[in-house]
């Protein structure tokens, strides 16, 4: 009998049907589940239909016959391992099917052992190769904890409530600006949970249009929609065992929210065009730039969905407020750039480049930092980077309004920063003109701003 938690499910084609019953029981008493059908179409049917383990298919069947089977159930589940049946007379057709990707074949007549033995391998070396590619997704997928950079004090805070949940599988809601570091958190919360051994599997939600990303999610049947030529099981299922990642929810469409509380508070998928459910085991992680309570206001977002995904929120804070990273991140980018790209001439960066990098507001976080880096080493010209060659755009805050006399009353240090931000802006990320304007040097400015 099989080793194995489930029984594998064989399908057996065969147009002489008591052939395809005797194997199918023979299988069933030896701790298999398999099913007998007469001919190709069943066959395919019953793999598009559920899931299936191995295929044993007779060569020569009248309409689709063994060949024709092998390469549509291929295109339908593609790590499906096919075993065919020949007579003596057509040992080549049976060569020729194992160059299309079947596992072996066996010469009729054969005993019930010898297939059991080949069944047996093609469902281990499936199963590896299933085990395999998760592991590397996994890997892929994991940031270890001394990837992440938390000297700030910020940092810490957002790390400290992620490391505390780690073990838990309630939803965590990561909020913060774009590219402050909300993916590598997702997946360094993957990396030390007790689903690291699970796929960790990312969606953005506002790069696909709603029916698309529907499909991506739940999956479909073959002929839901036009071009719908296969079955597809969906992300949730792929992240079975493991962790979803929803990077953006904020923009998911309001109808598509609905089908997610659904999934989330039942625990299964409805493939679109299916009548079939299936039971999902995933923990779900979510992104957002978003302020989701003002999109709740605006109807934009679901209450109930909110409620769902903020069991667990984490701010993640934008790069200004973590200036004490900023060096570390300069000289691990640094690191990864000239390693990118050997033949560059930088190798480090000057103390002035190095100012004007921390003094900087990065409106665009982490990600921007280490897209600048990239862009210091591909086009500096010296082995020391100058501050010319960062090339920095001025900076924009869009939230930082100008100073009013209105609502509750600031210190006058908020008030100062405040001022002196608008003041940056205003004269177009010059500091100096501003240190000017303002009446002070631009150490004092520099102040200011942290």
């Amino acid at each position: 009998m099989p080793d194995r938690a489930r029984a594998p499910h064989v399908v057996v084609v065969d147009d002489k049907i008591a052939m395809a019953e005797m194997l199918a029981d023979g299988l069933v008493d030896r701790g298999f589940s398999a099913v007998a059908v007469a001919t190709g179409a069943q066959a395919l049917a019953q793999i598009e239909a559920e899931p299936v383990d191995a295929l044993v298919t007779d060569l020569r069947m009248p309409g689709m016959d063994g060949v024709e089977l092998l390469a549509a159930a291929r295109r339908a589940a593609p790590d499906l391992p096919v075993i065919v049946m020949t007579a003596y007379g057509a040992v080549d057709t049976a060569i020729e099917s194992i160059r299309r990707g079947a596992y072996h074949y066996l010469t009729k007549p054969f005993k019930l052992d010898e297939l059991i033995v080949y069944l047996s391998r093609a469902l281990d070396e499936a199963n590896l190769r299933r085990e395999t590619r998760t592991l590397r997704r996994s890997l892929q997928g994991q940031a270890p904890r001394d990837r992440i950079v938390a000297r700030s004090a910020s940092m810490r805070a957002a790390l400290d409530v992620i490391e505390r949940v780690c073990g838990s599988d309630v939803p965590v809601l990561l909020t913060g600006p774009t590219g402050a570091g909300k993916g590598l958190l997702a997946r360094h919360l993957h990396a030390e949970s007790g689903r690291a051994n699970g796929s960790f599997v990312t969606v953005n939600c506002a790069a696909l249009p709603e029916p698309l990303l529907e499909s991506e999610l739940f999956g479909h049947a073959k002929g839901a929609f036009t071009g719908a030529s296969t079955r597809r099981p969906g992300l949730f299922a792929e992240a079975e065992g493991g962790t979803l990642f929803l990077d953006e929810i904020g923009e998911m469409a309001p109808p598509l929210q609905a089908k997610l509380l659904d999934v989330i508070e039942r625990r299964v998928v409805r493939p679109l065009g299916s009548v079939k459910e299936l039971s999902v085991d995933v923990r779900i992680v979510a992104a957002t730039h978003r302020d989701l309570r003002r999109r709740v206001a605006e109807g934009l977002f679901r209450e109930d969905l909110l409620y769902r995904l903020d069991v667990v929120a984490v701010r993640v804070p934008p790069l200004r407020e973590r200036r004490e990273d900023i060096p570390e991140l300069l000289e691990r980018f640094l690191s990864e750039a000239r390693t990118r790209h050997p033949s560059a001439c930088v190798q480090r960066l000057s103390p002035a480049c190095m100012t004007q990098l921390l003094d900087y507001p990065w409106p665009g976080n982490v990600r921007e930092l280490a897209h600048t880096v990239e862009r210091l080493v591909l086009l500096g010209r010296t082995p020391e980077a100058q501050p010319p060659d960062a090339a920095l755009p001025h900076p924009v805050l869009a939230d930082t309004p100008a100073p009013e006399f209105a609502g509750p009353v600031l210190t006058l240090r908020e008030l100062q920063q405040r001022y002196v931000r608008w003041a940056l802006v205003e004269l177009g990320g010059n500091k100096t003109r501003a240190a000017e304007r303002l009446g002070i040097d631009v150490k004092t400015l520099t102040k200011y701003l942290l």
